[in-house]
C-alpha cells in the first residue's frame, strides 16, 4: 500500500521548511513502524510525505490477562472469565513466576493502517514544530505556520478521513497560485506529474538544477540559492543590467544589496571584478515582454542610489571623528556603551601583543556602526569600516584589520588573513564572552542570542589555524563556566571539523590545552602513530597504571630509590624509561610517542612478573614511584587512560 499526504497552505518561510520536513518523514515513520521507502518534499506552499510498502493491517497480536489465583473462590473466576468473554474453563491455570494463578490469553485484533493514519495524522500535522506559528482560523483555534487550505490524504488511492477545522482530506491538490489550476484530483501515481502540469515542480533538487542552468555565468552563493530554491514552485531565472556608473561603489555594497535585498545573484567578469548584471529568480514561466526584468532593474537601481548616497554622506566625516560618538551606541545594557567596548577591544588588543596597527584598527574597529549605511545595510558593518579606513587614508593594515574583524562568521569562513586582524578579531570575541558570562548571559539550550558559541568557536579557530601561541586559560580570567564553556568549543573544532576520533581529542586535552597549537601538533602525533603495533597495548597498561596508583592509599615518593629496585623486569622497565624520557628534548611529538610505545615488552614483562603491592611497605612505595613518575613524564603529551582501544570497544 502507498501513502501520499500533502499539507497546502499558505507560504511557508523558506528556512523552516527543513525542519518541519525531518519532523514529519521521522513521526510517520515511528507512526507507521517503517523507516524504508519514506519521502518528503515540499515547497513554500505545501509539505509532501510519500511512502510506499505500507501494510494493510497491524498484525494481530496476544496479550495475557492474569486474574485470581488458585485458591481464589469459584465465583471470582466465574468473575475474571466473564470479563475476558469467555467461560471459565477457557482460563489457564498457570505460574506468573511466584504463584499461580487464572489467566487468559487474550487475542488483539491488528488495527486497519487506514484507521490508524486517520486517528493520528490531524495531530501529528498540528504539531510540526515551527518556531514561530498563529491561531488559524481564530484566536482558540489550533496554531500552524500559515492557515491550512487543502489536505490530500490518500492510502492505495482510498481517502484518509479526518479533518483539521474545517479542511477535509480528500484527493484534490492545488497548483502554482497564479499559472496552475486552484484544485484538481491527483493519485499516488499520477501526484508529481500532475503538480508539474500545473506549474509546480515537486522535487527542489529539480528547482535547484533548473536556477542554475541559466546561461549567465553568475557568483553561486549556496545559502541564496538554498532560499530561491525553498521560494518558489516554478523558477525561472531571469538576466538583468544597471548602470555601470554605479561600480564606482565598492563591490561589496552592491553584492550586498543585490543578495540580502533584493534576492539577486551578482556577475562576475572573467578576471572577477563585478560585472553590471545580475539574475534574479522569479516564480513565473518566463518574461517575454521583460515587465519583470524591467522592473528589478528599476528596483536595483533606486537601492543603489540610496546606497551612493549614504557612501558619500558618511564620508564627510572620518571615523576617527566618530569615536565618540559610539557612547551613544549601547552594546548591552548591563556591559555599557560601545564606546566601553572599544576601549576594552584596545586593551585587550594591545595585551595579547597586537602592534601599532593592530591597536589602531581596534581603536577604530566599531565606528561604522555610526554610518548612515551600515544603519541601512547592518550586514556590512566591519566591512564598511574597512571601506572607509583606506578610503580615508588609513594604513592598509589597519583598514584590512577593520574589514576582516568579524571572522570568522562560521566553522567554514576563512580566518582575517593578518594577525592584527586576527588578534582584533580575538579580542572583540574574547571581550564579548568575558562580559556576558560575568554579567550571567550564557548560552543555554538553543537560545544564544549574543552568538557566545559562535564567537567561542571562532577564537579557537583563529588561535589554531593562525598559529597563535596565546595563553587562553589565562585569558579566560580564571572563569569555571567560562573555561568549561570554551574548552566544549576546543573539543568541538578538533572532532568535527578536524576529525579527530572523541578519545584522541580527550587524551590530549587532559594533558593540557592551555596552548593549542601545541594540543594540535599533540594529536597530529596521536592520530600519526596510534595504528602502529605498541600503541593501544601501551595505552591499556597507562590505564592500568592510573587505576593502581587511584586505588593505592599510599603517597609515592618524589624520587626513585634505585637500590630498592629488583633486578629483572622492574630494573628493565626503569632504564627503558629513562632513556625515553632522556631523548624527549630533541624529539618531535611523534618521535616521543613512538619513544613511549617502544617500552612496552619491559611494561609487559613487569605486570607480569612484578607484585606492585610488594609486602615491603618500603618496596611497595617505590614501586608505586616509579610508575607515578613514568605516568606523570609520558602524560605531558596525553593522558594515555583517555584512549578506548579495542579491546574495550569489543566487549
Amino acid at each position: 500500500m502507498n501513502l501520499l499526504l500533502e499539507i497546502g497552505c499558505e507560504e511557508i518561510p523558506d528556512w523552516m521548511l527543513a525542519d518541519a520536513l525531518d519532523y514529519l518523514k521521522t513521526a510517520i515513520a515511528y507512526l507507521l513502524k517503517q523507516h524504508e521507502s519514506i519521502r518528503t518534499d515540499a515547497t513554500a506552499r505545501r509539505l509532501t510525505v510519500r511512502a510506499e510498502g505500507l501494510i494493510e493491517r497491524e498484525p494481530d497480536t496476544e496479550e495475557r490477562v492474569w486474574g485470581p489465583g488458585k485458591s481464589a473462590p469459584v465465583a471470582a473466576v466465574e468473575g475474571f472469565a466473564k470479563k475476558q468473554g469467555v467461560t471459565a474453563d477457557q482460563l489457564q491455570l498457570i505460574s506468573d513466576g511466584k504463584t499461580e494463578k487464572y489467566s487468559y490469553l487474550r487475542k488483539i485484533s491488528g488495527r486497519p493502517t487506514v484507521d490508524i493514519l486517520a486517528g493520528a495524522l490531524p495531530q501529528l500535522i498540528l504539531k510540526t514544530p515551527f518556531p514561530k506559528t498563529m491561531y488559524w482560523p481564530g484566536k482558540g483555534g489550533p496554531r500552524f505556520i500559515r492557515p491550512i487550505r487543502w489536505i490530500v490524504a490518500l492510502l492505495d488511492g482510498k481517502v484518509i478521513p479526518f479533518e483539521i477545522t474545517g479542511v477535509n482530506s480528500g484527493n484534490e491538490s492545488s497548483g502554482h497560485r497564479k499559472l496552475g489550476a486552484s484544485r484538481f484530483p491527483v493519485t499516488y501515481d499520477t501526484y508529481e506529474q500532475k503538480l508539474r502540469d500545473n506549474f509546480v515542480i515537486l522535487s527542489a533538487a529539480e528547482r535547484r538544477k533548473r536556477i542554475r542552468a541559466v546561461p549567465t555565468k553568475y557568483v553561486c552563493d549556496n545559502p541564496l540559492l538554498d532560499t530561491l530554491v525553498n521560494l518558489t514552485e516554478w523558477p525561472t531565472p531571469i538576466t538583468g543590467s544597471f548602470d555601470t556608473e554605479f561600480l564606482t561603489l565598492p563591490k561589496e555594497v552592491l553584492m550586498t544589496v543585490m543578495r540580502f535585498h533584493q534576492k539577486y545573484f551578482s556577475v562576475a567578469t572573467p578576471d572577477g571584478n563585478l560585472a553590471p548584471q545580475f539574475v534574479a529568480v522569479t516564480n513565473t514561466d518566463g518574461d517575454p515582454e521583460g515587465l519583470i526584468r524591467h522592473g528589478n532593474e528599476r528596483v536595483l537601481r533606486a537601492r543603489f542610489n540610496d546606497a551612493r548616497f549614504f557612501w558619500d554622506a558618511d564620508q564627510k566625516r572620518k571615523l576617527a571623528d566618530r569615536v565618540q560618538d559610539l557612547a551613544q551606541v549601547t552594546f548591552q545594557a548591563k556591559l555599557g556603551s560601545y564606546l566601553e567596548k572599544t576601549e576594552r577591544i584596545e586593551a585587550l588588543t594591545k595585551e595579547l601583543g597586537g602592534d601599532a596597527d593592530a591597536q589602531r584598527a581596534a581603536h577604530l574597529c566599531k565606528t561604522d556602526l555610526t554610518t548612515e549605511l551600515v544603519k541601512e545595510f547592518t550586514e556590512l558593518q566591519g566591512v564598511i569600516g574597512g571601506l572607509y579606513a583606506r578610503a580615508q587614508g588609513e594604513p592598509e593594515a589597519v583598514a584590512t584589520a577593520i574589514y576582516e574583524h568579524y571572522k570568522p562568521v562560521s566553522m567554514e569562513d576563512s580566518i582575517p588573513a593578518t594577525q592584527a586582524g586576527q588578534l582584533l578579531s580575538i579580542a572583540d570575541k574574547l571581550d564579548t564572552l568575558r562580559g556576558c558570562f560575568k554579567v550571567g548571559l550564557i548560552p543555554s539550550g538553543s537560545k544564544d542570542p549574543f552568538a557566545l558559541r559562535r564567537a567561542g568557536q571562532g577564537i579557537v579557530k583563529i588561535i589554531i589555524e593562525g598559529k597563535l601561541r596565546l595563553p587562553v586559560r589565562s585569558l579566560l580570567q580564571g572563569d569555571a563556566q567560562l573555561e568549561e564553556f570554551f574548552l566544549d568549543r576546543v573539543r568541538n573544532y578538533f572532532r568535527e571539523l578536524r576529525g579527530f576520533a572523541y578519545d584522541e581529542v580527550n587524551a590530549v586535552l587532559a594533558s593540557g590545552w592551555d596552548d593549542l597549537v601545541d594540543a594540535e601538533e599533540r594529536l597530529e602525533a596521536v592520530r600519526e602513530v596510534r595504528p602502529t603495533e605498541n600503541f593501544e597495548p601501551v595505552a591499556a597498561a597507562f590505564k592500568r597504571v592510573k587505576n593502581i596508583l587511584k586505588q593505592n592509599a599510599i603517597t609515592p615518593s618524589s624520587s626513585i630509590n634505585e637500590s630498592l629496585l629488583e633486578p629483572g623486569p622492574e630494573t628493565a622497565l626503569h632504564l627503558a624509561a629513562q632513556r625515553a624520557t632522556a631523548r624527549f628534548g630533541a624529539f618531535s611529538y611523534r618521535e616521543k610517542l613512538q619513544s613511549i610505545a617502544d617500552i612496552r615488552p619491559e611494561i609487559d614483562l613487569f605486570f607480569d612478573k612484578v607484585l606492585v603491592n610488594a609486602p615491603d611497605p618500603a618496596v611497595r612505595q617505590n614501586r608505586l614511584t616509579l610508575l607515578h613518575t613514568m605516568l606523570a613524564e609520558f602524560s605531558t603529551i596525553a593522558d594515555f587512560s583517555e584512549i578506548v582501544t579495542s579491546s574495550q570497544e569489543n566487549k
